[in-house]
């Protein structure tokens, strides 16, 4: 019998799940690049990371590492190379929640909200993110430079409080709300690789919401907030895919430790 899939961490979603040629006349297969081999990709290439820093940043052992990256850079030389689509999506892999004291060796926004606020989240308590600037719902995900958090019981709103994400981009806000213990999310518009992350998560979107924030809390409590279940990121619309729910492939819908 194999054995089990250890699941992957992955700090950083990416921004853009599709890379299509210029010329897509001949409407070749897509190749599937996994979440999990991406963020080999970006540790290794982009941060310039050792494959054994890797390999502790992911949680994994170095020879997986070794493997991943392999397969992953075959099958972007193929898609460069052969003129293919190439689409970013499944894995076996888990949102970085901050949980990990050594994340980033030791330079993890997201461990010091983990520390203050997953931490401090009671039984029986839905905590409430909202994208927020001066009272109102940020509309783009990925720009927010703050979150308004609402720890609601019994439909009852016990604290509220603004979070800073220290400016984290649109691939590591999901792993911050993940690390802040959100259950669910509240903004205005938001692109496909953010809502694939946030599925992976776990966490619930409510997207496509404008104007009070408070008042938008309010109306999801009394389930009567007015949201959009297609909501789209003008900004990003023409280069984001749109992705899948990572839970069905990756970890998300399972425990993986």
């Amino acid at each position: 019998m194999p054995r089990p899939v250890k699941c992957r961490k992955v700090c950083h979603f990416p921004n853009v799940l599709e890379f299509l040629p210029a010329d897509d006349t001949e409407k070749k297969m897509p190749i599937v690049l996994t979440v999990d081999e991406y963020e080999t990709i970006r540790l290794l290439d982009k941060k310039g990371y050792s494959q054994e820093q890797c390999a502790e940043s992911m949680q994994i052992a170095r020879t997986t590492v070794q493997r991943i990256y392999e397969i992953a850079r075959k099958k972007i030389a193929d898609a460069l190379i052969d003129g293919h689509p190439l689409k970013i999506e499944g894995g076996d892999f888990i949102i970085c929640d901050g949980q990990s004291s050594d994340c980033s060796f030791g330079g993890c926004y997201k461990h010091e909200i983990y520390q203050k606020y997953a931490v401090e989240k009671g039984e029986g308590i839905m905590r409430i993110a909202v994208t927020y600037e001066n009272g109102q719902i940020f509309q783009h995900f990925g720009h927010t430079e703050t979150f308004k958090i609402y720890d609601v019981e019994e439909g009852k709103v016990l604290h509220s409080e603004v979070v800073d994400t220290n400016g984290s981009g649109h691939g590591a806000l999901a792993g911050v709300l993940n690390a802040l213990n959100a259950d669910v999310l509240i903004c205005g518009g938001i692109g496909g690789g953010a809502q694939t992350a946030l599925a992976a998560a776990g966490i619930k979107l409510f997207g496509g919401v404008s104007g009070d924030a408070d008042k938008a809390v309010e109306a999801f409590i009394n389930d009567t907030l007015d949201y959009n279940l297609d909501v789209k990121c003008s900004h990003h619309e023409h280069n984001h895919g749109e992705g899948h729910t990572c839970g069905e492939h990756g970890c998300g819908s399972h425990s993986c430790h």
